[in-house]
């Protein structure tokens, strides 16, 4: 099976809850995953996070930044995502540049934690791509 295959499967229903939380993933983040442009850097930072929680990778590709861009994009991580806080965004359809921060939780195992970022993102020709993020230390 491929990757994408792979992607496919793990896919939720429409009406299913968003990974990101913010709504019925299709009408939060599957038509993004699908290609349709964000409107906003927090559009895009929840779709990349459900990417990551569906181990997307085309998606993740698709909305990273060329320059910025990892080689390979190793996303079978053992993490779980489970569940997103979006703390502030910045980054709507008229600007040029936006920053979300957010917290992201995670379970592997008996293990759990919780990703701390704050994300830089630009729209270059009305696309909004993700340029890079500082990670706050774990508490």
């Amino acid at each position: 099976m491929s990757f994408g295959e792979a992607a496919l499967r793990r896919r939720p229903a429409a009406t299913a809850p968003c990974p990101c939380g913010g709504g019925s993933f299709g009408s939060c983040c599957g038509p993004l995953l699908d290609g349709r442009p964000a409107q906003t850097a927090e559009q895009l930072m929840r779709s990349r996070y459900t990417a990551f929680a569906l181990h997307d990778r085309n998606h993740l590709a698709r909305t990273w930044h060329p320059a910025t861009r990892p080689e390979d994009l190793e996303v079978d991580d053992p993490e779980e995502w489970t569940g997103l806080t979006i703390v502030r965004a910045e980054g709507g359809a008229d600007d040029t540049a936006g920053t979300v921060e957010f917290r992201a939780r995670w379970r592997s195992g008996a293990d759990s934690g919780e990703l701390h970022e704050v994300s830089r993102f630009t729209r270059i020709r009305g696309r909004w791509l993700y340029v890079g993020g500082v990670v706050s230390p774990a508490p």
